[in-house]
């Protein structure tokens, strides 16, 4: 069975978050917003005691914590949910990098479309993203900064924090997508200042289909000008309608407490399996993609000169499952965006695989350099 390395799009479930959502599947099966019996008090303490988990995490209130469906829909919150204040105030300007998630992306893309004035700002071939590239941008008009905090397909760490301190007290809102970042590098998500956070479970080892958006209050206790997106019930003060997935909260908050607590030890345990894979490919002719002194050790990008991508997988396919970049574009074969906005050639891009593990990943690297060697020879 093919060796799985594809954790940046999603990482398989820790057995003791899935033994509890079995228990509160089995056991804890209410309505949450059920008021009138015991089965659905009982729900709603569990989603409670969830948002409390993930608040004290973040070191955020927890009404600052609203349960959705992942990052893709937090993401579109924050940044679709101030449309009609944008347009009504005339602070119509908007800042984003090239190389953000399709859901910043075309969401972004969607506010050109009614009106809205917005800078895409692209990085070098470092895949960073400069603070004074984005702070350079930002008028009495700019609504919203939107920025990630690791790179999907690079690894690269953006410097949210140095973007979050200059735009702290400014009538700049600051939105951060914590997507790759939460459950790893969450001391620099409590030391930065921002407005807006998005965060996902299924990348620490919690199930697909549950996320949160936080939204926090400024000086004067008043939240981002954002309006809900859809509309059926009052769940999540509002904001989020639908029957909140009770077993999905649980696995969520017990994810979020195991990666906060083990990630330290987990982070260590990744490095050395990225220094196992570069002595592997020594004498091999390849570039690394990405800045490799602000990435996360979990993560490599890497060109084999020569040996396109395509060929890669179909060779290695029974011995690893990799990819090539975002399970967002993976349905496209156009060539990667963020490693396009890096600035990289047509050849590297082509040349480009993605690899991701996390700290128990077992895996012996000799079968795809094999290949590569055959292959460049």
């Amino acid at each position: 069975m093919a060796v799985y390395l594809d954790y940046n799009a999603s990482a398989p479930i820790d057995e003791r978050v899935l033994e509890r959502m079995i228990e509160v599947y089995r056991t804890h099966y209410g309505n949450a917003d059920s008021r009138t019996h015991i089965f659905g008090t009982d729900a709603k303490e569990i989603v409670s005691s969830a948002r409390k988990s993930i608040a004290e995490i973040l070191t955020v209130d927890s009404t600052d914590v609203f349960f959705t469906s992942g990052s893709t829909e937090s993401n579109n919150m924050a940044i679709l949910g101030l449309l009609d204040y944008a347009l009504e105030s005339g602070r119509n300007h908007f800042i984003t990098t090239s190389i953000e998630h399709k859901s910043v992306l075309e969401a972004m893309k969607h506010l050109q479309e009614k009106g809205c004035v917005v800078d895409f700002v692209s990085p070098d071939a470092s895949g960073r993203i400069k603070p004074e590239q984005i702070l350079s941008l930002v008028t009495d008009k700019t609504l919203l900064v939107s920025m990630m905090q690791v790179n999907s397909e690079t690894g690269v760490i953006q410097p949210i924090e140095e973007v979050g301190a200059a735009l702290a007290g400014s009538k700049t809102y600051f939105h951060v997508d914590a997507t790759q970042g939460f459950g790893k590098l969450n001391d620099s998500l409590r030391n930065t200042k921002y407005n807006m956070l998005s965060i996902t479970a299924h990348k620490i080892s919690g199930p697909q289909g549950i996320g949160a958006f936080i939204m926090r209050r400024d000086r004067t206790y008043r939240r981002p000008p954002i309006k809900q997106l859809m509309y059926g019930g009052q769940q999540e003060r509002g904001y989020r309608p639908g029957t909140t997935p009770v077993a999905l909260v649980a696995g969520f908050a017990l994810a979020a407490q195991l990666s906060d607590k083990e990630s330290a030890a987990h982070m260590e345990s990744c490095r050395a399996i990225k220094q196992r894979f570069l002595k592997a490919v020594e004498g091999l002719n390849y570039t690394l993609n990405g800045d490799q002194e602000h990435c996360l050790p979990s993560t490599v990008n890497i060109s084999f000169h020569g040996v396109d991508a395509e060929g890669i997988f179909l060779a290695v396919k029974e011995d690893y499952a990799f990819s090539n970049g975002s399970a967002c574009n993976s349905g496209s074969h156009a060539p990667s965006y963020v490693l396009t906005a890096m600035g990289l050639d047509e050849a590297r891009v082509s040349e480009a695989i993605r690899l991701s593990w996390n700290y128990d990943t077992e895996v012996d690297f000799s079968a795809l350099t094999d290949y590569v060697k055959a292959m460049a020879e």
